[in-house]
């Protein structure tokens, strides 16, 4: 298996909704932003699979020396697991940055440092790291003239991640995981216990009202900041919002009930969504 047929599988098996805003790419961005989101997913996996802390600080050290690898210049080191490999070709021709990825991965280190969110400001700086950084690094391999352009995929990145939050409460929960800030519970009338135990009611449903708003808030900003010269080629991040405020609407008309059950798109949906998003360009 070639080290891009690995990150291609790695995206096809994760169900993500970010594999349909790949397809309708050129071969060698499809290949490039493949290899990226199979760098996430590798060290998202290290966080939610290991269950020593220390075990997973371990593998992400590791990951870090590998990142190292790809950058490179004296032939000291080779990178030696695929998704770097591939990753090495990738930074040939488009500016992906060593700082850029390390943040990603600092944003997992996270992970391991918190399972509860005191407010706003930490969250999204969670979001920063594993959204938002990852959205500037899309937009270098989708292209762009104008650098107002990486405001707009950091927002956009923040924005998915706010959805994942709301749409994964109460998976996330299942895992003893609160991402919602504890300062908006309180101001809600909501307890970490009702998170924990799946405990439904109105005040929880206007605290993921106010969630959903924010995320909305977010794609707004993102799409206001985007110049005209650069949405051709930034379409993706049109299918991907597409995708996740379709989501997004799903979960408020069913009256935000996200503590038992994890609402979904199916795939044909999906592929619908990004085909008439990007036929409308």
């Amino acid at each position: 298996m070639t080290p891009d047929q690995y990150c291609q599988k790695k995206a096809v098996q994760s169900g993500s909704s970010f594999y349909y805003s790949f397809l309708y790419l050129p071969s060698e961005k499809r290949r490039a932003i493949t290899a990226l989101y199979a760098f996430c997913r590798e060290v998202d996996d290290v966080v939610d699979e290991c269950t020593e802390v220390s075990v997973a600080r371990m593998k992400l050290a590791w990951w870090r020396q590998e990142i190292a690898s790809i950058f490179s210049t004296g032939g000291e080191s080779k990178p030696s697991h695929p998704v770097t490999k591939a990753l090495v070709e990738v930074v040939k021709t488009i500016n992906l940055s060593a700082r850029q990825l390390n943040e990603i991965i600092d944003g997992m280190e996270m992970d391991l440092d918190y399972n509860r969110y005191a407010d706003f400001n930490t969250l999204k700086l969670y979001c920063h790291h594993v959204a938002g950084v990852v959205g500037q690094l899309s937009a270098e391999i989708f292209g762009y003239q104008d650098r107002k352009t990486l405001e707009y995929a950091h927002n956009l990145g923040l924005a998915f991640q706010l959805t994942n939050i709301i749409r994964d409460v109460g998976e996330d929960a299942r895992r003893d995981r609160i991402y919602l800030p504890q300062d908006e519970l309180d101001s809600f009338g909501v307890s970490k216990e009702d998170i924990l135990y799946s405990r439904e009611s109105e005040n929880f449903r206007r605290l993921m009202e106010f969630q959903i708003e924010r995320a909305e808030t977010y794609y707004i900003q993102a799409f206001a900041a985007l110049p005209s010269e650069d949405k051709k080629n930034q379409r993706p991040g049109f299918i991907m919002a597409a995708i996740y405020r379709t989501l997004l609407e799903e979960i408020k008309e069913d009256g935000c009930q996200v503590l038992r059950q994890r609402v979904s798109l199916t795939p044909i949906r999906k592929l619908w969504i990004g085909w008439k998003t990007w036929i409308k360009g």
